[in-house]
């Protein structure tokens, strides 16, 4: 079933990828000045149904509701708290280009201290810093946990992650991001997955239009990742991106075989190839028992009963198979792996062995 399923899986990346496809150049490049930003703060989570932090375990937890407090005009200096509806998170975010002041993203929260469960919390307004250093957002907002904690006297059931949750929409950019697109002569196309032959076509694709549109040849591959491209004069920056973003351009990229040993996941790429080689697959089984049998005196012979010790050895190898692969294509590599009836931890085993005989004609990832 697990190899009927793998061959399933195989044949719709054959269909969804087949050579020659073409793919729009915004599905396959990002403009460098058109970068996310990450965002961090520390912040606390209230309202929880006795699953928050332990003080006792949680030293900064409590020191964070003391500052928490006093910040809102509440003297605690001296007072020992043992609430438990209380937790200390780090949250996260990105922050998107062009986000203007006022717009709105999510954020995740993660517990830091030793509570068990997020749920039903709310979290105080926290500051969101970025690597400089500055405040550009300010989170607070109902958690959402998709996970729960359930706990009795003899057992726990624990279903997904309850220390770590969403807020939709939880932040508000108090300050932008200042970018000068709109002064900038060139634009800069990195490419998701450099390749110097996509790199090559970007730039044709690129040449092609602008050369009848605009009576000259704007874009220029740097190397595999990077295209360079001159702005037309009179024409903004987002308008002339917006014509060129839709041009179709067949990418490319190196032949690879991606296996995830943890999983089990085995994950071919359209362009492998196998040179022709002989495959042997099978488990020996060596099983071996131990039967001792007693051993009687004849009658009246005056001899003694012993143990006699008799052991029984049998080997078998019930599966063992041998196939001969030529995968001129991806399909016909994925059926003469299924010929041989192997489970992925197999297929991950034949695809080593391949790769050391010097007969898979691609990039091996292991993970």
């Amino acid at each position: 079933m697990i190899s009927r399923l793998l061959f399933a899986v195989m044949m719709s990346v054959t269909l969804a990828l087949p050579a020659g496809a073409a793919s729009r150049i915004k599905d396959i490049a990002v403009l460098q000045a058109a970068r996310d930003n990450q965002l961090v703060g520390y912040g606390l989570v209230i309202g929880l149904q006795g699953s928050g932090d332990s003080l006792r375990n949680s030293p900064f937890t409590e020191q964070s509701m003391r500052a928490m407090l006093e910040n809102l005009g509440i003297a605690s200096e001296g007072v020992r708290s043992r609430a438990k509806n209380v937790a200390a998170v780090i949250i996260t975010a990105n922050l998107p280009p062009f986000v203007q002041s006022g717009a709105r993203i999510d954020v995740n929260v993660s517990s830091l201290g030793d509570a068990t469960s997020l749920a039903g919390g709310t979290l105080v307004m926290t500051p969101l810093r970025a690597a400089d250093g500055e405040i550009y957002a300010v989170a607070q907002g109902s958690v959402i946990v998709s996970g729960f904690n359930a706990q009795g006297q003899a057992e726990t059931l624990t279903q997904g992650v309850p220390t770590s949750g969403r807020v939709p929409s939880g932040a508000i950019i108090e300050r932008k991001v200042e970018a000068s697109m709109s002064d900038s002569a060139t634009l800069v196309l990195q490419l998701r997955n450099a390749d110097f032959s996509t790199a090559v076509r970007v730039a044709d694709a690129i040449n092609s239009y602008t050369g009848p549109r605009f009576g000259a040849q704007l874009a220029k591959e740097e190397d595999a990742r990077t295209i360079r491209i001159r702005r037309p004069k009179g024409v903004s920056y987002a308008r002339f991106y917006a014509e060129i973003e839709n041009l179709m351009v067949e990418s490319d990229g190196p032949a690879r075989v991606v296996v995830d040993e943890r999983s089990g996941t085995v994950v071919i790429g359209n362009d492998v190839r196998i040179s022709r080689v002989a495959i042997s697959h099978g488990a020996l089984t060596v099983r071996i028992t131990e039967t001792p049998r007693v051993v009687q005196p004849e009658p009246f012979s005056r001899g003694q009963t012993a143990v006699e010790p008799f052991t029984e050895i049998e080997a078998t190898q019930p599966d063992a198979r041998v196939a001969v692969l030529d995968g001129p294509n991806l399909q016909t590599l994925v059926s003469g792996l299924n010929r041989l009836g192997v489970k992925p931890d197999g297929i991950i085993a034949i695809l080593q062995g391949i790769k050391s005989a010097g007969a898979l004609q691609a990039e091996l990832v292991l993970q």
